[in-house]
């Protein structure tokens, strides 16, 4: 019987789905590649304020229970705004030098 000891349930193993950490862990994973990348400031620029987002929905969804790793999203809230600055910042740079 599904649901059963031993048997999975309707969304896998007894006990309901998982928590949802997918977009705590995007949102770190790409903020860490924009604060890396910075000196390819058109992209790292791009990527930062997807982290930031992608970090906020994470963390947002940690708020409510859905998710377990709020601390992964914060990280890449805190990633992905120090790598957008960081490619803004070379960007003026490079811009105000040509």
């Amino acid at each position: 019987y599904p649901g059963a000891y031993g048997y999975p349930g309707p969304y896998g193993w007894p006990g309901g789905a998982g928590p949802s950490n997918g977009m705590g862990v995007a949102g770190m994973v790409v903020g860490i590649a924009s604060a890396v990348l910075f000196c390819l400031w058109p992209l790292a620029a791009i990527l930062g304020v997807l982290g930031v987002v992608f970090g906020s929905i994470g963390r947002a969804k940690a708020r409510r229970g859905e998710a377990s790793n709020a601390g992964q999203a914060l990280a890449g809230i805190i990633c992905g705004a120090v790598g957008a600055a960081l490619a803004v910042a070379l960007g003026v740079l490079l811009i105000t030098q040509a």
